[in-house]
């Protein structure tokens, strides 16, 4: 697993939460198509970053884009 190979698993996610205003992790894996430790890395990137809000809601995480 490399650097570019993560961003490009984030760019992936940015697009699925772009243009909506939140999804929930099993909505965001189903839309990228991306295995559970990928999508987390590509979570990671996005926080890192700034861009992604991230909330737990009832026993599950809810992902938004930073506005």
């Amino acid at each position: 697993m490399n650097v570019e190979l993560i961003g490009s698993w984030a760019g992936l996610v940015w697009n699925a939460l772009d243009g909506v205003e939140s999804l929930n992790l099993k909505q965001v894996k189903k839309a990228t198509k991306l295995k559970e430790k990928e999508l987390y890395a590509a979570m990671g990137w996005l926080g890192r970053e700034g861009k992604l809000n991230i909330i737990e809601e009832e026993k599950d995480l809810v992902l938004s884009l930073v506005k």
